[in-house]
């Protein structure tokens, strides 16, 4: 009887405590799942961006499907250069991205003869494409203004690129290629 009496007066301590823990637990996961949102949502808005490579462009070095880490945030300190492979929107339609590699940057006095590319008349040297994806394609001397960039991907001869749709306004390039993260066995920094 006395047992009963003790119930009816209230929850034991006991029971009291594991219910402020569990719901101290869920609070705590709750916050840390809310501010791991926050962090994801800031670095792919703002810093690294996860894109899928769509073509065959640019083989070698990346291939259809892979999955690449792109960096918006690079070119806000650091200016394009000449080598850069970056992502940018289709200057035909704005609602497509290319990725390509930058040959010749604003100013740059560029021709391409017989697949071999000049700048400023010099002929530049292109490690990034194997002989057997190199194309006998010419252009014309062209000098690239202001705010404008000239790019070719590494596959020449299949690429669409600035020989066919001329150079890239700075303002449709957004981000900066940096890293292959899938599939996991060809993980690799983008060079």
């Amino acid at each position: 009887m006395e047992n009963q009496e003790e119930h009816s007066l209230g929850p034991h301590p006991l029971d009291v405590a594991a219910r402020r823990k569990r719901r101290r637990a869920v609070v705590v996961w709750t916050r840390d799942i809310l501010v791991s949102l926050a962090v994801a949502f800031f670095v792919i808005t703002f810093l690294y961006q996860p894109v899928r490579v769509e073509g065959t462009s640019m083989l070698p070095r990346l291939h259809d499907q892979d999955r690449i880490f792109i960096n918006k945030f690079a070119y806000h300190f650091e200016d394009i250069s000449r080598g850069d492979v970056v992502v940018f929107y289709y200057p035909r339609d704005p609602s497509k991205s290319y990725i390509k590699r930058v040959i010749a940057l604003p100013g740059d006095r560029l021709e391409v003869d017989e697949g071999r590319v000049y700048v400023n008349g010099k002929r530049i040297p292109e490690p990034y494409v194997p002989q057997r994806f190199r194309d006998m394609r010419s252009v014309s001397p062209v000098m690239l203004p202001p705010h404008c960039y000239y790019v070719m991907g590494d596959h020449r001869s299949i690429s669409s690129d600035s020989r066919d749709f001329g150079p890239v306004d700075r303002s449709f390039i957004y981000g900066k290629a940096a890293f292959v993260y899938w599939p996991t066995e060809t993980m690799h920094v983008v060079e």
